[in-house]
């Protein structure tokens, strides 16, 4: 199901959305019409046709508005994908259509039903009673408004991130610290000046490398103050429309709400997984700064460490302590190389065969294009696009997208799905490749976790098809693909220098692995914080003032805060589908590294754990719950020993 996305206009958007939305209307016309006795057939066989066309719909119009170079094709995308979420909330608000479903759940075929099809079936009554179909008419009809509401308000706030543009405009002379390769990739300013972009691969080196401190205060102030002026409002109605809506269910909290599809269940839950965390954390964490807070007194007689402070001296304690110097750590990293050494990794551990596909006919002209095939059979598994350098308007962070999916045809034909890998890592200059610093490499590592699991997908229906699993265990296997980063056996197998060719050094591997666990307790911090405001936004209490609750939460993370800045405004999982869901990154962390203990116990490349894992936990994709895919493939109930031991707690 591949598609020219070099033909695709704006207009060919509209119209791709447009098509989908006039033949999923007939559809439901025929289903709501359907005078005899209902059937699976005849009532969620039709259903199950439209989620496909919507799908691959997105796949052409909606999607593009993260990637496509042209403006006004990004705009008509965003508008697209909000028409196409407003059609689907309207489906789900249908009497008629409910009744049609509730009356096969009464028939006899309904309660014999197994498997995935008495799955859909369940869900499906579950979003129709989440639609309101059980509240009086004038309150469901008040949470389709605000539901249609939220999608305008996560679409725009979306935009607003992807189109924000600013930068710091430095000199020469302020780049001390930082490589030549770095300057290279910089813009030229006004005057002889240097413009360090918002992008990534322009942040994440100059936190960690420039010397000069108020220039990482003022690239850190512009960083944290994104999109501020136009989200901060977007977020604010945000947070109120969700709140309305776990009223009108008689729920305390959007939480209670979203949570009811999650494998934690309830806040409560998270509020207790991370009590556990924090104060171990903290007391380490505290150690940490300390440490860190003694070289900033040796450099500027300030003892008191901040935000713009930690990736800097984090860095030179790595250099420092470990010999760990990350330019040179990606000297040994070339991207071409990377993405090698990944394919040859999961061939091996999956059974898995990786072809380029020579004309990829993508959105742009750096995209690349990749076939998957079953290596015992020989058989097609998938498609997917690598677009993995930032540009001007593209989705600005990392994250895997389907484009097609994976699902069983009602004549038993399986169609293997499609999806996208979009990055932002560094770029090639005139003189270098791509070298990616250690980060980057697990950063893609994990979203081929995602792609992994989208591609190897055996589920039959599109409702669990690939990573459609629950939000808190969707992470699971792409925080297993990171653990493969930092062994020193699947390291050296393509970690070379990008010029002479040599194998990056035993000892170097060993100094970057020994570093890995350096400043733990900080970064895990790091990521409680951004879970803890999550849940501040939409858990139990009192939501009006958003600047109060950001406080909080960025005490969790024990540096102080960057006065007058605003994170949250370009933190765009919180209308990206993780609200009340951020925990779920540490939660699935949890079950990533449990399932590598496997892993660990019988061979971090074996085959045989590989396939039991392909078989246990990337095919079924949501067609069973979170917690049996892993008891599936553990043979035993989870544990968090090897998180604990992780974040060295235990």
């Amino acid at each position: 199901m591949l598609v020219d996305y070099s033909l695709i206009t704006a207009a060919a958007i509209k119209e791709a959305v447009d098509n989908a939305i006039a033949e999923a209307e007939k559809v439901i016309a025929s289903l709501v019409a359907v005078s005899e006795s209902r059937t699976f057939e005849n009532t969620i066989r039709p259903l199950e046709e439209i989620s496909i066309a919507l799908q691959d719909a997105y796949g052409r119009g909606p999607f593009l508005g993260n990637v496509h170079p042209d403006e006004e094709a990004r705009e008509i995308a965003r508008e697209a994908e909000e028409r196409l979420e407003k059609w689907q909330i309207e489906l789900i608000f249908r009497p008629d259509l409910f009744k049609a479903v509730k009356d096969f759940s009464n028939t006899d075929e309904a309660a014999v039903l197994a498997g995935e099809a008495k799955r859909l079936l369940v869900f499906l009554l579950r979003d129709f009673r989440r639609a309101g179909h059980e509240l009086s008419s004038d309150d469901r009809a008040e949470v389709q408004r605000l539901r249609e509401r939220l999608v305008e308000l996560e679409v725009a706030f979306q935009r607003n991130i992807a189109e924000y543009e600013d930068y710091l405009e430095v000199t020469p002379e302020d780049l001390v610290g930082l490589p030549d390769d770095f300057v290279d990739r910089l813009e030229a300013g006004n005057d002889g000046t240097l413009r360090v972009s918002m992008a990534y691969p322009h942040v994440i080196p100059f936190m960690e490398q420039a010397q000069r401190r108020d220039l990482r205060e003022a690239l850190s102030f512009k960083f944290s103050s994104r999109a501020v002026e136009t989200n901060r409002p977007v977020l604010e109605e945000a947070v109120g429309v969700r709140e309305r809506i776990a009223k009108l269910f008689g729920l305390n909290s959007w939480a209670h709400y979203q949570m009811e599809e999650k494998m934690a269940k309830r806040p409560e839950a998270v509020e207790a997984f991370y009590a556990e965390l924090i104060p171990p954390l903290s007391e380490e964490g505290t150690a940490e700064i300390a440490t860190m807070a003694e070289m900033l007194a040796a450099d500027t007689g300030s003892h008191r460490l901040q935000a713009w402070d930690w990736r800097y001296y984090d860095t030179l304690l790595r250099k420092r302590d470990y010999g760990v110097d990350t330019n040179q750590v990606a000297e040994y990293f070339r991207l071409e190389d990377v993405i090698a050494g990944m394919f040859d990794l999961t061939a091996e551990v999956f059974g898995l065969t990786y072809q380029p596909v020579p004309d990829a006919r993508a959105w742009h002209e750096e995209v690349l294009l990749y076939q998957i095939l079953d290596k015992a059979g020989g058989h097609h598994l998938a498609y997917f696009y690598a677009d993995l350098f930032p540009r001007d308007g593209k989705f600005s962070h990392a994250a895997a997208f389907p484009l097609y999916p994976g699902h069983r045809e009602s004549d038993g034909t399986y169609l293997r799905p499609v999806s996208a890998i979009v990055a932002n890592l560094t770029k090639p200059t005139g003189d270098k490749p791509s070298l990616l610093q250690h980060g980057e490499v697990e950063t893609l590592f994990h979203e081929f976790g995602h792609i992994l699991h989208m591609s190897l997908t055996m589920a039959n229906f599109t409702r669990f098809s690939g990573a459609n699993t629950e939000w808190d265990f969707v992470e699971a296997p792409s925080q297993i693909m990171e653990e493969w980063c930092w062994q020193p056996e699947v390291l050296q197998t393509f970690a070379r220098h990008y010029a002479t060719g040599e194998p990056i050094p035993e000892e170097l591997v060993r100094d970057l692995v020994r570093a890995r666990h350096l400043n733990v307790a900080l970064n895990t911090l790091r990521q409680v914080s951004f879970g803890v405001f999550d849940m501040g936004l939409h858990g139990p209490g009192d939501h009006s003032d958003l600047g109060l609750i950001h406080e909080r939460a960025e005490a969790v993370g024990l540096l102080p805060p960057h006065q007058g800045t605003f994170f949250p405004a370009s933190f765009g999982h919180l209308l990206g589908g993780y609200d009340a869901g951020y925990y779920g990154y540490l939660w699935s962390k949890v079950y990533g590294l449990d399932m590598f203990s496997r892993f660990a116990d019988e061979g971090v490349t074996s085959p045989d754990v590989g396939r039991r894992y392909r078989n246990e936990i990337l095919e079924p994709g949501g067609s069973l719950d979170g917690d049996q895919l892993l008891r599936n493939f553990l043979g035993r109930e989870p544990s968090n020993e090897a998180f604990l031991r992780h974040i060295g707690i235990s």
